[in-house]
């Protein structure tokens, strides 16, 4: 079975909750320390160009990112 891992996060000033797999935050973790952003900046940032639901837009985010250092 697959767990999902709920968080509140502060974007824009205001607190909301993601559920995530852990898989997913760790990775959000990870790009948030690479581009030495808070895990909050990052998240608020991909939330300002989302057209969508934030966590499955976080998931394509992170799905994206992997398949482009792939591609290197």
């Amino acid at each position: 079975m697959i767990s999902v891992h709920k968080r509140s996060i502060r974007i824009a000033g205001h607190n909301t909750s993601l559920s995530l797999e852990p898989e997913f935050w760790d990775e959000l973790k990870r790009l948030a320390a690479e581009r030495n952003l808070s895990l909050n900046e990052l998240v608020g940032s991909i939330d300002k160009t989302r057209k969508g639901n934030l966590s499955s837009t976080l998931r394509v985010f992170v799905l994206n990112e992997l398949r482009s250092r792939l591609s290197r």
